[in-house]
C-alpha cells in the first residue's frame, strides 16, 4: 500500500512540476494578467511544498494534516480561477469585499505561513506573525508606533485581492526572474556544470601555492553565482573541496571557513549573483544588467582579498598545496569544455541587451543540447523527469517564503512603519552619519541570522533603505549596502548558516568555524563602506572614475589581506601588520582620490616595495656568502 501511494505521489509531483514549468514558459511569451500569473505561481508552489516536505515525522498525522493543507491550497487556487475576472476588474477601496474574500485571505495566510515553516523554519515565521499582529492590533499601541485601525476586510483586500500584498513585488520577482534562473541552475548542475567548475578550478590554480583553498574559492564562487544560496552551495561543492583542503594539511575549521566564505560570496558575484539581486532590480525598477554591472568591483575585491589570503596562508603554514597525484585524478577538461557554453550564452545574452528571462532561457536550452556534442558529457533522457521535479521543487521552496514577505511589506507600508523606523534610527544615531550606518549594519546582520539572504534583504530594504536615503545615499548605494550585510550574515557569529553547514561537512566545531570565517572575511565588512563613500565603485560615473576607484578598492583589499595574514615574503611583526591593516581599511573607507585615500594607498605600496626589496637583498646576501 505504501509503495503504491509513493508511486502515485511521485507521478503527481512530476505532473505538477511539468505544468508549473510549461505555464512559466508560456507566460514568458504570452503574458497573462499579473493576478493570474502570480496566483497560479504561488498556489502551485505552496502545493509542491506540501507534497515534497512532510508536516511532521509522524506518518499518520502527516497524511491527515497534509491532506487538509493540500485541500486548502486547492481551494485557494479554485478561488482565483473562478474570481479572476472580478478581481481584475474591481476598483480597489471602492468595490465591495465579500465574506469569502475574507475567508480566502485567512486560509491563504495560514497555509503560506505553514509553507514558510516547512521551507525555512520558525525564525521567518515568527517575523511574519509579529508583523501580522502589528498590522491587526497596532492601533491599540501607545505613542508613535501606533497607527490608524485597518479592518480585517481592508487587510483581506490588500493581501490577496491586489498586486500590493502577498501577490506583490516579491511574488512578481519570483514569477518574472527567479523561476527561470532556478531552472537554469538545476539543469546546469544536473548535466555536469557544477563538477566542471570544480575541475576547471583544479586545472587553473591546482598547481599553485595554496591550490587546495584556491580551488574552493574559484569553484564555489562560480557555482555560487548560479545556485544563489550559500548553504546549498556549501553542501554541493563543499563535499569535494573541504576533504581536498584537509588532504593538503589545512585544519578542519579553516577548510570549512574557506568554503563557507567562498560559497557566500557567490551571491555577490556577477553576472548572475544571488536571488536577492533580482529582487533589488525589481525594487529599484532598473534592468537586472545594471545591478550585475554595479556588483563587479565589490565582488572582485571580495575574492581578490580571499585569494591573496589563501596564497599567503599557504606560504606561511606550508599547508594547502595540492600534490601531482591530486591533479592526476581530475577528469580531462578539454572533452567537456563545451559545457561552458550555457553560462557563456547567458552572459552574451545579457551583454547584447536581451531581457534576463530570454537570456537565461537560451542558456537553459543550451544546457539541454550542449552535452550531446560529445559522448563523455551525454546524459540519459531518463534523467529529464528528475530535472523537471528538482526544478519545480527548488523554485517552490524559494517562491513560498519570499511571497510571505509580502505580508511584512504590506504592514510596513500601510502602518508607515518604514518611515517611522528611518526617523527613529537617525534619532538614535544622534544625527551622526557613521553611527547611523553602523546601526544599519547591526540591524542587517541581526535580521540575517537564521533567515535566507533574500528574506533578510527584502525586510532590510523595507526598514533600512529609507533611512539610508535620508542620510544622502543614492538608492542603488542604499540597496547594495543592505544586501551586502544581509549576505555577510551567513558567516557572522553567533548564527552563521553557511559556516554551520560547512562545519557539518568538515565534521568540526560549528562556532569555531564561524569565528574563523568571520575573521577571514573581515575585509568584506569594509567594502560596503567603500561604495557608500564612492558610488563610482557601483559603476556610477565616468569610465576613468570607475576604473581608478575599482583598481584602488582591489588593491586596498590586497593590502588588508597581507596585514591580516601577517606574512609577505616572511612573517611580519605587530607594527608591520598594523600599518597594513590601517592602510587597507583607510583606503576602503575614504573616498577615492581624497588625501587620506592617497596616503593610505601610498603607505601600503611603499611598505610592500620596501619589504620585497629587503627580502631580495637578504636572499642575494645569503647566496653570496
Amino acid at each position: 500500500m505504501n509503495s503504491i501511494v509513493t508511486t502515485i505521489t511521485s507521478y503527481l509531483k512530476l505532473a505538477i512540476c511539468s505544468v508549473f514549468i510549461i505555464f512559466q514558459y508560456w507566460v514568458l511569451f504570452y503574458p497573462e494578467s499579473p493576478l493570474a500569473e502570480r496566483s497560479f505561481h504561488l498556489t502551485v508552489s505552496i502545493l509542491l511544498v506540501f507534497l515534497f516536505i512532510p508536516f511532521s515525522k509522524s506518518s499518520a498525522l502527516n497524511r491527515i494534516v497534509n491532506f487538509i493543507f493540500i485541500a486548502c491550497a486547492g481551494l485557494v487556487a479554485t478561488y482565483y480561477f473562478v474570481e479572476l475576472s472580478r478581481l481584475n476588474n474591481r476598483i480597489e477601496n471602492v468595490s465591495s469585499i465579500e465574506w469569502y474574500d475574507i475567508a480566502m485571505a485567512i486560509i491563504l495566510t495560514v497555509i503560506l505561513i505553514e509553507g514558510v515553516r516547512r521551507t525555512v523554519g520558525n525564525i521567518l515565521v515568527a517575523v511574519i506573525v509579529l508583523f501580522g499582529m502589528y498590522g491587526l492590533f497596532g492601533h491599540l499601541l501607545p505613542g508613535g508606533i501606533s497607527f490608524g485601525e485597518i479592518s480585517l476586510e481592508e487587510w483581506s483586500e490588500i493581501l490577496i485581492m491586489t498586486t500590493s500584498g502577498i501577490l506583490g513585488v516579491t511574488t512578481a520577482t519570483s514569477v518574472n526572474f527567479i523561476f527561470y534562473f532556478i531552472v537554469f541552475g538545476v539543469i546546469y548542475s544536473a548535466v555536469g556544470g557544477g563538477q566542471l567548475f570544480i575541475d576547471l578550478a583544479m586545472k587553473l590554480v591546482g598547481k599553485s601555492v595554496g591550490g587546495g583553498a584556491k580551488v574552493a574559492i574559484i569553484g564555489s564562487s562560480l557555482m555560487g553565482t548560479i545556485s544563489g544560496s550559500a548553504v546549498a552551495n556549501v553542501t554541493s561543492t563543499g563535499v569535494f573541496t573541504i576533504p581536498l583542503m584537509r588532504k593538503t594539511g589545512i585544519k578542519p575549521e579553516m577548510a570549512a571557513a574557506f568554503e563557507a566564505i567562498a560559497s557566500t560570496g557567490g551571491q555577490l558575484m556577477p553576472p548572475i549573483m544571488g536571488i536577492a539581486a533580482f529582487v533589488m532590480a525589481e525594487l529599484l525598477v532598473i534592468p537586472y544588467g545594471d545591478v550585475a554591472l554595479a556588483g563587479i568591483f565589490p565582488a572582485l575585491a571580495f575574492y581578490f582579498s580571499l585569494f591573496i589570503f589563501a596564497h599567503l596562508y599557504a606560504k606561511k603554514t606550508s599547508a594547502g598545496t595540492l600534490t601531482d597525484q591530486d591533479l592526476k585524478e581530475v577528469t580531462p577538461i578539454l572533452p567537456r569544455i563545451h559545457m561552458l557554453l550555457p553560462p557563456i550564452v547567458l552572459i552574451i545574452g545579457l551583454v547584447l541587451g536581451l531581457s534576463a528571462q530570454v537570456a537565461v532561457l537560451w542558456a537553459t536550452l543550451t544546457c539541454l543540447f550542449a552535452p550531446f556534442l560529445t559522448k563523455q558529457t551525454r546524459y540519459k533522457l531518463s534523467d529529464l523527469p528528475k530535472m523537471v521535479t528538482d526544478s519545480g521543487y527548488q523554485a517552490a521552496v524559494i517562491a513560498v517564503p519570499i511571497a510571505a514577505i509580502g505580508i511584512v511589506i504590506s504592514v510596513a507600508i500601510q502602518s508607515n512603519l518604514a518611515l517611522k523606523f528611518a526617523s527613529g534610527l537617525i534619532s538614535v544615531g544622534d544625527g551622526s552619519y557613521a553611527i547611523s550606518l553602523i546601526l544599519v549594519v547591526i540591524g542587517c546582520i541581526i535580521m540575517g541570522m537564521g533567515l535566507p539572504t533574500v528574506a533578510a534583504y527584502i525586510i532590510g530594504a523595507i526598514l533600512y533603505v529609507p533611512a539610508l536615503k535620508t542620510l544622502g545615499l543614492e538608492p542603488i548605494q542604499a540597496h547594495f549596502f543592505v544586501m551586502y550585510f544581509c549576505v555577510l550574515s551567513m558567516v557572522t557569529p553567533p548564527v552563521s548558516l553557511a559556516s554551520f553547514a560547512a562545519a557539518g561537512v568538515a565534521k568540526t566545531d560549528a562556532m569555531k568555524t564561524s569565528f574563523v570565517a568571520f575573521k577571514m572575511c573581515a575585509v568584506a565588512f569594509l567594502i560596503p563602506f567603500a561604495f557608500v563613500s564612492d558610488q563610482a565603485l557601483l559603476f556610477q560615473g565616468t569610465v576613468m572614475e570607475i576604473m581608478i576607484a575599482g583598481v584602488g578598492l582591489i588593491f586596498s583589499t590586497i593590502i588588508w589581506a597581507i596585514g591580516l595574514t601577517g606574512y609577505l615574503n616572511k612573517p611580519m611583526n605587530v607594527f608591520e601588520r598594523t600599518i597594513m591593516l590601517i592602510s587597507g581599511a583607510t583606503a576602503m573607507i575614504f573616498s577615492t582620490g581624497s588625501l587620506l585615500w592617497i596616503a593610505a594607498i601610498s603607505a601600503g605600496t611603499i611598505y610592500i616595495v620596501f619589504h620585497c626589496v629587503a627580502h631580495k637583498r637578504a636572499q642575494f646576501k645569503a647566496l653570496s656568502l
